[in-house]
């Protein structure tokens, strides 16, 4: 599965982007730069029923790390 199925099956399930996710992860202040990603990924599958590897997508797009080399799969 592409990095953009996930993305797109996330927001079908969801009804939410990955900027959603990110105003949303900011508000519960899960942006800043010593959480961890196990954090974030907890807090997608408890408030988002996301699977662990939907859950890391949607990391994988807070992450600043990874954000510049998803640009071009998107």
């Amino acid at each position: 599965m592409s990095f953009q199925a996930y993305i797109d099956n996330i927001q079908k399930k969801t009804g939410k982007t990955p900027e959603d996710f990110k105003k949303l992860a900011e508000a519960k202040g899960l942006l800043r730069p010593d959480v961890k990603a196990g954090e974030i990924v907890a807090w997608l599958k408890a408030d988002f029923d996301l699977g662990h590897g939907h859950a890391m997508a949607i990391y994988a797009t807070l992450n600043p790390k990874h954000a510049d080399k998803l640009k071009d799969k998107k």
